[in-house]
């Protein structure tokens, strides 16, 4: 099972890193032309597609073979990546817990996080594939 952590761990850091700049990109540049809203929705399948790739690539080169193998590479990553962001918004935007909880009720909120359970259920999606 330590196997599996390990590539949740290698998973969260290669989606991570895609999304930190596609979430640059979606900042900057694609909010401000369509708004918020919109420029999550174009962001969402790229990232869900990136997390296709990046779990198909990575569960045969880490050996992740079982369903629960992969149920748990998930479950790492998507725990990782929700105390990244947590982490992220109270050093780096200066929220409390209360105010990024509630930042997911919210319509960017529950599209991100519908995100990060597809991203999180992506490993056993794709270990099915191969």
């Amino acid at each position: 099972m330590t196997r599996a952590i390990r590539a949740g761990f290698a998973y969260f850091a290669l989606v991570f890193a895609v999304a930190f700049l596609l979430g640059i990109v979606r900042t900057l540049w694609i909010a401000p032309e369509l708004g918020a809203t919109n420029a999550v929705l174009v962001e969402l399948p790229l990232m869900l597609a990136v997390s296709w790739f990046v779990a198909r690539w990575l569960v045969p080169r880490m050996a992740i073979g079982s369903a629960a193998e992969q149920l748990m590479m998930g479950v790492t990553a998507f725990a990782t990546l929700m105390l990244a962001e947590l982490g992220l918004a109270v050093l780096l935007l200066d929220q409390t817990f209360a105010i990024w909880f509630g930042e997911l009720f919210g319509i960017l909120g529950i599209l991100g996080f519908l995100g990060q359970i597809g991203f999180g259920a992506i490993p056993l999606l794709a270990g099915r594939q191969i």
